[in-house]
């Protein structure tokens, strides 16, 4: 079997991916230039030269300045509907978005801007090219956390458009227990919860013990360095928590694409799944991410799916389509194969 046209058209979900993070060079121009915003770099290209990040701090000096561009509602309609168009031609079928308002509203744009221009991408996406989503609101852990309960209750009025909240930025000093009230909150009032913990952090074994055992996420994003721990891998496997992995981000954290430890997790029967992270940065969208991991570690087909699988069955969704998905999968497969 020819891997890589397979797995271009593999029906997969997304669930790891910041839609900020998505802002492509060219669409960072003609933004700035339509709000009068100056750029350090003359040219997309030399945006793009410019992306020298070797860790997660170097990474996020870049990835906040980028924001500058996004004033208005239209703004992040655009950067919302660029992205669906891609994901539609990838063949995503489904994405949990995760979105920073503290990133925004800390420059003045007001958290209903930025909800309802994604949101409005989102309606927009699922009649015209049949993405479906849902939207994560992720808190800056790099901020107080006063400042995150302060956001949750900015999106209080707009419950109908957000399934779960995240935590994302940077982990130093900032660990999971520093938000339990607020993740608490969330929890009573019908979200669902996630955290990241980011490849080789400080103190990573015991922010993943927070995540589980204390905060009780129904997911973790990254989570590779639980493979450290049995006891925690136990863990996981027995609440089913889904882990969403981003190779080709790893690969500049790590410089590997951590295939090897992916493969651990599926022969542990945990439950990684592959996602993008923040594909214009990283320069490399879903598929991408699942063709320089195949290459990189020569994984089956049957472990490509399973790890396709895993997408949905760690998704937010219910259960019915959860299991729509998967029989769209599995048919997608038998065809390839008789093929």
């Amino acid at each position: 079997m020819e891997l890589r046209p397979f797995l271009e058209k593999l029906p997969k979900a997304e669930l790891h991916v910041h839609i900020e993070g998505t802002l492509e060079p060219e669409l960072s121009f003609a933004l700035a230039q339509k709000n009068n915003v100056s750029l350090q770099a003359k040219t997309p290209q030399e945006m793009i030269a410019a992306y020298n990040f070797h860790d997660l701090p170097s990474f996020l000096d870049i990835y906040y300045a980028g924001m500058s561009v996004l004033k208005d509602e239209s703004d992040f309609y655009q950067l919302t509907m660029h992205y669906l168009r891609k994901a539609a031609t990838q063949n995503i079928v489904y994405v949990e978005l995760f979105f920073d308002p503290q990133a925004h509203t800390s420059r003045g744009v007001s958290f209903d801007t930025v909800i309802n221009g994604i949101h409005r991408a989102r309606s927009d996406a699922a009649a015209e090219l049949s993405v479906q989503t849902n939207l994560i609101l992720c808190f800056l852990r790099d901020m107080s956390a006063e400042s995150a309960m302060e956001h949750l209750m900015m999106a209080q009025p707009h419950l109908d458009k957000i399934i779960g909240v995240g935590l994302d930025s940077d982990e130093k000093n900032n660990p999971p227990a520093k938000f339990s009230a607020v993740f608490e909150k969330a929890r009573s009032m019908g979200l669902k919860l996630t955290m990241h913990c980011d490849v080789n952090q400080d103190n990573t074994l015991e922010h993943i013990r927070q995540v589980i055992e204390d905060i009780g996420v129904d997911r973790i994003d990254h989570g590779v360095n639980i493979l450290e721990s049995e006891a925690l891998c136990n863990l996981a496997r027995e609440k089913k928590l889904g882990l969403t992995v981003c190779p080709v981000s790893n690969r500049f954290v790590v410089q590997s694409l951590t295939s090897a430890e992916i493969k651990k997790m599926l022969q542990y029967g945990l439950m990684p799944c592959i996602n993008s992270d923040d594909p214009s940065y990283f320069r490399a969208y879903l598929n991408e991410n699942f063709i320089a991991l195949q290459e990189e570690g020569d994984f089956t087909v049957k472990e490509l799916v399973t790890l396709a699988e895993n997408s949905f069955k760690a998704s937010w969704l219910p259960d019915a389509q959860k299991q729509a998905y998967l029989a769209d999968l599995q048919d997608y497969v038998s065809e390839y194969q008789e093929i």
